[in-house]
């Protein structure tokens, strides 16, 4: 990973009962981290270093309320292994079988210690290579585990359910807004079994990149016709969303789960392959990012030490 790029590895989770969420993102390059973009500005070609600027994001929903974390850290906080990848007092790690968040990170905006584990039980690990995102091949995403089992067990707060969950990864060698102007994004657990990926990413010159993937829960992986685009309800940010569904069904959020000047996470119901799903969806708006408006006000949820 040269310099300006980045990677990340993204683990999300709904509970059984549906009443709790969670998303668990470990960055290298924090892709939307301001300091980041600042000292990229000052060095060579534009292109700062990575490893100056890594991150575990987690963020938590339930009828407990909402929690989030994202502690910036430089690379004197940042240890790797064949097998693990720790980032100040947080951990990934993978032991053949499963992966285990260790989790040690501070809430914001509202001081809050955030403690405990997370740990996914791949169902199988997809027969998929990286997906190109672009055009020229600078972006790549990786559906690791789309159909695995998740165990939430956190001491602080006291916070443990089960639940489906997924695993996949994203990398590239250039700062997203370079090459992207938006893109949405959707994943969702299938009632006959296994699960389903929808990728609508736009290029900042035009290019569309379109992907629709099954998984079933043996590592199965295949293609199918993406349904037709709706148009979400904008969310509080005036942020446009769309949402794949098919013909003769409308789209629904049932809840906006995080709401930004340039990110939106949601609960959708929606209908693929002739099923009724609820979905996690993503809107992401690149040229929003890249305002300095919006540059200006991610310190206050994304603090950096180190």
């Amino acid at each position: 990973m040269g310099p300006g790029g980045y990677a990340w590895w993204y683990v999300d989770a709904l509970s059984d009962d549906g009443r709790c969420a969670l998303v668990a993102i470990v960055f290298l390059g924090s892709v939307f981290s301001p300091y980041y973009r600042r000292a990229s500005a000052k060095a060579p070609m534009g292109r700062a270093q990575p490893l100056q600027h890594v991150a575990v994001n987690v963020a938590l929903y339930g009828p407990r309320g909402k929690r989030w974390a994202m502690t910036e850290r430089s690379q004197r906080h940042l240890h790797r292994s064949a097998n693990e990848l720790a980032i100040g007092g947080s951990s990934l790690a993978w032991d053949g079988t499963k992966l285990r968040l260790s989790l040690d990170e501070w809430c914001m905006p509202w001081p809050e210690r955030l403690r405990g584990s997370v740990t996914l039980h791949p169902l199988a690990l997809a027969a998929c290579n990286p997906v190109a995102l672009d055009e020229h091949g600078g972006h790549h995403w990786w559906p690791i585990a789309p159909c695995a089992r998740v165990d939430v067990e956190l001491h602080s707060p006291n916070w443990q359910w089960q639940g489906n969950g997924y695993l996949d990864s994203n990398r590239g060698s250039r700062p997203l807004d370079q090459t992207f102007d938006n893109w949405q994004w959707s994943r969702a657990d299938m009632p006959s079994g296994g699960s389903a990926v929808i990728y609508d990413a736009n290029e900042i010159d035009g290019a569309r990149r379109q992907l629709a993937l099954r998984f079933d829960t043996h590592g199965g992986v295949e293609n199918f016709d993406a349904p037709p685009d709706h148009q979400l309800p904008v969310s509080h940010w005036l942020l446009p969303r769309s949402q794949r569904c098919e013909a003769g069904q409308q789209p629904r959020v049932v809840k906006t789960l995080e709401d930004t000047p340039f990110y939106s996470r949601s609960l959708v119901d929606t209908h693929w392959l002739g099923q009724p799903v609820r979905a996690i969806h993503e809107s992401l708006d690149l040229r929003r990012f890249s305002r300095a408006w919006v540059q200006a006000m991610l310190p206050f949820r994304m603090p950096r030490r180190g």
